[in-house]
């Protein structure tokens, strides 16, 4: 197949590497990633793997390395296989795969999140820059013939790719628990891409490490707030410093010489507007200080925000900034730039924040149905095992999944029975909030859930079934009711519940009923405020506190859904005059779609094989513009032996007649010829 013989960039999942040394000791900064993320409760408890098989998909794993030792039945690594040498020794030669791995399971100088769980390497890149589709698709097959517990994915493309996504769902569907990297393409939005945007893979995202390298920065001006990245290289700051701003050019000396710039903070371009000529950070940072400015904001030559660095190839050798270097987006540095006045004071600060969202993790939305990515773990400044023996610094979602992916092996240690909806339950609505640099919870399609906190997900007694929630409100139908299924873990009875809810969008209201161990939610817009807010509805059973995230789309037009048989017949409800309305059908947690057009005049309906939940999109035109509405379907019963006309041969009943009236004449041709 073409699609098989893609070649996918693994761009997006390569770390941030720093070369540390081989002699650096298994107590530095790999032990405080893992306990930034609590695994010293489940430690302490016996809880480290044991039992459970971790299926690595990746650039191999080094087993010559003293703490992966081993290959074998008794070895660290007990199996596995190499599909670009197509041989039964998936060694690693790039280093990547056993980076993972030691986050996952390292057993020796530095301790994995699941040092005694049983690893299996499946090879499926050499370089770390490329690899077949179809290697991936092979080893996830292997994975499954092999009866793996869990798969850790750190790789896999910026688009969709049905066949991989396929792929992993069949996994899940053996019950599987699998893991994948959201990637490292933000901060823009809708950039996960396969395997990550699957509906039935934990995604991770990448939030900075319990280490003083995590740092964050602020940039107000009056009441306005921006988001903004401190440059690498520069110091926290004691106390905030404020100031006026002054814009100067590109940041050249020639650009600053007739300023007066002193105790300012200077509002600079990336780049040059010389062609061919490069003005580097530390070069604009150093002009900005020797000329007595206090602090320097360089916003992007493009959209979007970018993250800097300050000392790097580029910079003089012993040079350290003196003054805090923090970027902002071009579209924020332009309208900065026009509104600069005399009296235009702004305040810049940079502290430590370890709770953060990294700016390369990729983001959502990936679907108007479910969120992703579905939590975040520490991927940033992470040292772990490599190649050689040696340890390396590494930044990246795919050193942030394997966190997630140990806590999943010690879930499953404990409760080996559960299946993945229940451990990915465990794991996403026990996390730990997390904000941004003025301590606003970052966006569901940001940082999913929230960090992993295996202390909590290892000692919850709830399980939520779904994990997440998704409200369809319109302007005709502003409230809707969903439910939370409630499952006590030793079978117990459940306690007495204190349900809350909290929102980004505060006129929603939110009600909600306990009966039969579920919680009926109910949300409602009482202004007709349409669009696309997040929230939580937490619940507290006197011991543990879990978050479940909560998508609400108010729209303006209504799609209708009415089930007669197998036929779905569909209808829009607008306030205003629309012309024409695609209608998207999807099978939940699928790549089953089927479309059709329908008017005002016209309707039109789609044929369903089977019971379940269905999700409907509806693209409505309205005039020039496209607007949205959405709706969630469930289907209890289909009835058996149904004739259905349509669903022959999966042809519209026209066609049918008009082929069934050709068959006939050139039967009834034959006859007369024989005759």
């Amino acid at each position: 197949m073409i699609e098989k013989l893609l070649i996918f960039s693994l761009a997006f999942v390569l770390c941030i590497t720093y070369f540390i040394s081989d002699s650096v000791q298994g107590d530095s900064l790999l032990s405080k990633s893992i306990q930034l993320v609590g695994v010293q409760t489940p430690r302490q408890q016996g809880l480290d793997g044991q039992g459970v098989k971790i299926g690595i998909i990746d650039t191999g794993i080094d087993f010559d390395h003293p703490d992966l030792h081993g290959y074998g039945k008794s070895g660290r690594v007990a199996g596995g296989y190499d599909y670009v040498n197509s041989d039964q020794s998936p060694i690693d030669v790039n280093g990547h795969g056993t980076e993972v791995a030691g986050i996952i399971g390292a057993n020796g100088s530095f301790s994995g999140m699941a040092p005694k769980s049983q690893l299996f390497s499946y090879k499926v890149s050499s370089t770390g820059e490329s690899v077949s589709s179809d290697y991936i698709i092979q080893a996830i097959s292997r994975a499954i013939e092999d009866k793996m517990n869990v798969i850790n994915i750190s790789l896999g493309v910026n688009r969709t790719n049905d066949e991989l996504e396929n792929a992993v769902d069949e996994a899940v569907q053996k019950g599987i628990v699998v893991v994948t990297a959201a990637g490292n393409n933000g901060p823009d939005d809708k950039t996960i891409g396969s395997p990550g945007r699957d509906f039935n893979v934990i995604t991770v995202g990448a939030s900075y490490n319990n280490i003083t390298s995590s740092l964050v920065s602020t940039l107000e001006i009056g009441n306005k707030q921006y988001d903004a990245l401190p440059m690498l290289g520069i110091d926290v700051l004691k106390n905030s410093i404020s100031g006026k701003i002054i814009y100067g050019g590109y940041g050249r000396n020639k650009d600053l010489k007739d300023l007066d710039v002193k105790d300012s903070i200077l509002l600079e371009q990336r780049g040059s507007d010389t062609k061919g000529e490069k003005v580097f950070f530390s070069e604009k940072e150093k002009n900005a200080a020797d000329h007595g400015a206090k602090g320097l904001i360089i916003f992007n030559n493009q959209s979007g925000i970018f993250f800097g660095e300050l000392i790097g190839p580029n910079a003089t050798r012993g040079y350290h900034p003196s003054i805090p270097v923090i970027s902002i987006s071009g579209d924020d540095g332009l309208k900065l730039r026009s509104i600069l006045k005399n009296n235009t004071v702004g305040s810049v600060n940079v502290f430590y924040h370890p709770d953060f969202v990294a700016a390369f993790s990729s983001r959502g939305p990936v679907s108007p149905f479910y969120a992703k990515p579905d939590l975040v773990a520490p991927g940033v400044y992470v040292n772990t095992t490599s190649i050689d023996g040696k340890y390396n610094l590494t930044s990246g979602t795919s050193i942030a999944a394997p966190h997630v992916t140990g806590a999943v092996a010690i879930l499953l240690q404990k409760y080996p029975n559960l299946d993945p909806a229940s451990i990915a339950s465990l794991i996403i609505t026990t996390t730990d909030p997390v904000t941004d640099a003025y301590g606003k919870v970052f966006p569901i399609s940001v940082a999913g859930s929230g960090r992993l906190n295996i202390t909590r997900a290892s000692s919850a007694d709830l399980i939520i079934i779904p994990h997440g929630l998704v409200f369809n409100l319109s302007y005709e139908n502003p409230n809707e009711t969903r439910a939370l299924h409630l499952n006590s873990i030793d079978n117990g009875i459940i306690p007495k519940l204190k349900v809350q809810f909290s929102s980004n969008e505060p006129n929603l209201a939110f009600s909600y009923t306990i009966t039969n161990n579920t919680i009926n939610a109910q949300i409602t817009d009482d202004i007709k405020k349409s669009g696309d807010y997040d929230g939580f509805i937490t619940i507290y059973d006197s011991k543990t506190l879990y978050h479940v995230p909560v998508l609400i789309h108010v729209t303006k037009g209504t799609v209708m859904a009415n089930q007669v048989n197998t036929h779905i017949d569909f209808s829009i409800n607008y306030p205003d005059k629309w012309s024409y309305a695609k209608i998207s059908l999807t099978k939940a947690g699928s790549h089953d779609i089927k479309t059709i057009g329908i008017t005002p005049q016209d309707t039109r309906a789609i044929v369903i094989h089977s019971t379940g939940e269905y999700w409907v999109q509806a693209d409505i035109k309205v005039g020039n513009e496209t607007d949205h509405a959405y709706q969630t379907l469930t289907v209890n019963h289909i009835e058996e032996n149904y004739f259905d006309v349509d669903n022959i041969l999966q042809i519209p009943i026209k066609q049918l007649v008009i082929i069934s009236s050709i068959l006939i004449i050139a039967a009834l041709v034959v006859l007369v010829k024989r005759r």
